[in-house]
């Protein structure tokens, strides 16, 4: 499918009080997932470490076992015996782990708030986004597997607030129809993610090269939902322009969690907020020539000097006179065009070579 933007240039948005765009640093979403393992305390724990790390914002996943799938053992909803984190289980089993109990979110918003994050969550149903509305969420994150579910992307975007729309699995048309499903209620506040729905990503599966084109096909922001195991991956993405970067998140992988094995501990999610932060300095403007603080370095290019006292009448020759450094000489090209010519005056060891000496 060939698909034509209708816009050009994507505007910043708002998420809490951070503007995110090229102009701003990378916007840096802590991913909790299901690692809370069950527990209200870890999942506050959790919040507690996002905070420390530098994070921007959390994000939970707003959903109950009933509300995203129905318990059944038919083949249908059993994940392949071959899935590398789940293999054989059953989506019932796996969301009743992994789920975040509705009763949850309201102490999780507040211990995020208080901690000064912005949090928000990625909502599975229209009870989802009932809930997230009476917390006043500030932003909407669709998944990659919900990103076919227009009817929940137009009713979330039709509360006026930013939108995330991961693309993980998505073709094209998908996308597109995912963003125009936001655009007809009249939202633009839109970023869409580079994501490999794969868990763990294979950074080979990455495709980074995609984030420019996406941003150019949808006319949206374009940030990365990143499931590879470090943070080689969100770095090479904000070099490629993605203004978000989400990252799942734990206390620890060794204590266990359902995501817990390609998420960032502590210590990598700090590094995270850091080394994407300089990614983004490091692109600077799209332009060529010397920088302000290279004015210095100018000084000391090469150029042609004379390196031995000479008298009057004496010869250009390549032991009095070389290429050294600073630069206040002439070029070093030109000596050709000077070598036998004699100089007009006598002139000291050091002297920056001109055409008035020779």
């Amino acid at each position: 499918m060939t698909v034509t933007s209708d816009r050009t240039t994507a505007t910043n948005v708002r998420i809490g009080d951070r503007e995110i765009g090229p102009d701003q640093p990378p916007f840096i979403i802590a991913e909790m997932s299901g690692n809370h393992d069950g527990s209200l305390d870890k999942a506050l724990d959790i919040v507690r470490m996002v905070a420390a790390s530098g994070a921007h914002a959390l994000k939970l996943q707003t959903y109950t076992p009933e509300t995203i799938t129905i318990q059944s053992d038919a083949p249908d909803f059993r994940l392949s015996q071959g899935h590398e984190l789940w293999g054989g289980r059953t989506l019932w089993d796996l969301y009743v782990e992994a789920h975040t109990p509705f009763e949850w979110h309201e102490p999780i918003f507040a211990e995020a708030r208080k901690h000064g994050l912005t949090v928000f969550s990625s909502p599975f149903d229209p009870t989802a986004i009932d809930l997230l509305e009476s917390l006043d969420t500030p932003a909407y994150k669709i998944a990659s597997s919900e990103i076919v579910d227009l009817p929940l992307i137009r009713l979330a975007a039709s509360k006026g607030k930013p939108i995330i729309i991961s693309t993980g699995m998505a073709s094209v048309g998908e996308i597109y129809a995912a963003v125009q499903a936001a655009r007809s209620t009249g939202n633009d506040q839109i970023v869409v993610l580079a994501c490999t729905a794969n868990y763990p990503a294979d950074p080979a599966e990455s495709n980074l090269r995609g984030i420019p084109v996406m941003r150019d096909t949808f006319g949206t922001l374009v940030g990365y939902s990143d499931h590879t195991i470090g943070i080689g991956a969100p770095i090479a993405a904000v070099a490629l322009g993605a203004v978000v970067v989400e990252k799942h998140v734990t206390l620890s992988r060794e204590g266990g969690g359902v995501d817990s094995a390609f998420s960032s501990e502590p210590d990598e999610l700090a590094a995270l907020v850091s080394q994407t932060e300089i990614a983004w300095k490091c692109l600077g403007q799209p332009r060529i020539g010397a920088r302000q603080q290279e004015k210095e370095g100018l000084r000391f290019r090469r150029s042609l000097y004379v390196v031995q006292d000479v008298k009057a009448g004496e010869a250009v020759t390549a032991d009095n006179v070389r290429s050294i450094r600073p630069a206040n000489g002439l070029p070093p090209d030109d000596f050709d065009s000077v070598v036998g010519r004699t100089f007009t005056r006598d002139v000291a060891r050091g002297t920056a070579l001109s055409l008035d000496l020779i």
